[in-house]
């Protein structure tokens, strides 16, 4: 069943960071996440429920703005000098 709150989540076991999108398209990094906790997450019939309980206020997260400000933006040219 689709979540109401997470519209996705990526896990990166190599630096332990949780990426996660939430149906506002805010996205957060949480870092030093457990695999097992990714795991969980992944496999939890209410990922909303699941992240309030065991990923808020329990990881250090960065924000990343808005859904894809994370992405490289495309160059735009120079209008000055």
């Amino acid at each position: 069943m689709p979540s109401t709150a997470i519209k996705r989540f990526r896990y990166e076991p190599q630096t332990r960071t949780l990426l996660v999108t939430f149906v506002s398209g805010q996205a957060y990094a949480y870092e030093d996440v457990p695999e097992d906790v990714a795991r969980d997450f992944r496999a939890a019939a209410s990922k909303g429920r699941f992240f309030q309980i065991r990923v808020r206020d329990r990881f250090a997260y960065r924000r990343l703005g808005d859904e894809g400000a994370d992405e490289p933006q495309p160059r735009r040219p120079s209008l000055g000098p």
